[in-house]
């Protein structure tokens, strides 16, 4: 009888290990996935006031909507006036929009 739990003690054992080692590893690879982009929480005076962005030599005009994305949604492309921007992921050259992040998950949008 002693050799039986033994025996279950050591598999519920190798059982809690490898769940473990699994759950660790999720744990990695999803860190790496959470990407997180800083925003202020006012918007810089140059695109509250209408001013665009200059990019590739050309301006881009921020517009009064806002799209919803996930920072692992989105691609940054640089920084201009001390504020990110970006493009979406999925966008390719020529970009449609330009993006500024303003606060969890909300990112203005600008245009040629």
């Amino acid at each position: 009888m002693n050799n039986k739990v033994c025996t279950t003690i050591t598999a519920l054992f190798c059982i809690f290990t490898i769940l473990t080692m699994i759950s660790c590893q999720t744990t990695t690879s999803r860190r790496h996935l959470d990407r997180s982009y800083p925003f202020e929480a006012i918007e810089a005076d140059w695109i509250v006031n209408g001013e665009p962005i200059e990019f590739e030599g050309e301006q881009w005009y921020p517009q009064d909507g806002i799209e919803v994305f996930t920072d692992q949604e989105m691609h940054l492309l640089g920084e201009y006036r001390d504020v990110q921007f970006f493009v979406d992921k999925v966008d390719v050259r020529p970009f449609a929009r330009l993006y500024t992040k303003f606060d969890n998950n909300k990112f203005r949008y600008y245009k040629k």
